[in-house]
């Protein structure tokens, strides 16, 4: 498949064969696969603190005439600690046990867990292959709500890595089309009454993903547009191409990229 090149002012500057790992078949099943194998490994590992409910002191003797003792006073045989005595006579609260206020959980959460779940290289790769595919498909892209100009797919001019200033950058996406994607993916505010937002008060959406061929300018210009994402080709996997396991994110290559991932056969 042989796609456009446009420069910065969307002029016609060529055409360059795509390679093989864009006719990856179409595999859903896989790339949500590789982006849950990614977020696990990205999870923070919790528990409960070892002493939690055993901060007491507390005892109970099960014999028959102990001091302190539960046999004869018609009490369970829980571990308790006292809040006052007269004599032999406690003021008793139950502590340790699961059942009993102040107490230990039954089954906490434990630290030692592991969370990350594992996956194949060559199904990763694979899966990396299909979302690559799929970023090129307008049907799909379309599908996932991005606003496309009439030309999409295409690639971009190698020119535009040397950009250094954010606003360059938003100027050249604008005349290339893309001024309705930038402006949805701004930052919005979520208004009350759509459930518990547990301190997430803004949401944004992922918009344009730029694929590069390395280290270059670009990457810090583009790094304050909003929704926007910048990586290296090489540093490519599942989660940036179908976040939220949802593939088909409107990508933007430069032509070096291109020519990079075919001359080291990236993902094969």
């Amino acid at each position: 498949m042989k796609l456009p090149i446009y420069t910065a002012d969307k002029n016609k500057s060529g055409e360059r064969e795509l390679p093989s790992q864009f006719s990856e078949p179409f595999r859903p099943d896989l790339i949500k696969r590789a982006v849950l194998a990614l977020q696990s490994s990205a999870r923070q590992q919790y528990g409960a603190d070892p002493e939690a409910g055993f901060r007491h002191s507390s005892k109970l003797s099960k014999r028959r005439r102990n001091y302190r003792g539960c046999y004869g006073l018609g009490i369970s045989r829980v571990n308790r600690k006292i809040h006052s005595r007269r004599g032999t006579r406690m003021s008793w609260v139950g502590t340790f046990s699961p059942q009993t206020r102040g107490g230990r959980r039954a089954h906490p959460p434990k630290s030692i867990k592991v969370w990350e779940q594992q996956i194949n290289k060559k199904e990763n790769r694979k899966a990396i292959r299909s979302a690559l595919a799929a970023t090129i498909d307008k049907t799909l892209v379309a599908g996932r709500g991005h606003i496309l100009p009439a030309e999409y797919p295409f690639i971009l001019d190698s020119t535009f890595e040397n950009a250094k200033s954010t606003k360059e950058v938003n100027k050249v996406l604008q005349a290339l089309g893309f001024a309705q994607e930038l402006e949805r993916s701004l930052v919005k505010k979520i208004r009350a009454g759509l459930g518990k937002m547990r301190g997430r008060r803004y949401r944004q959406k992922k918009s344009i993903l730029l694929v590069v061929s390395g280290e270059c300018p670009l990457m810090k210009a583009a790094k304050n547009v909003p929704g926007l994402d910048i990586v290296p080709v090489n540093a490519l996997n599942a989660e940036v191409l179908a976040p939220g396991a949802m593939p088909g994110r409107v990508t933007l290559w430069t032509d070096k990229a291109v020519e990079v991932m075919k001359e080291k056969k990236l993902f094969i």
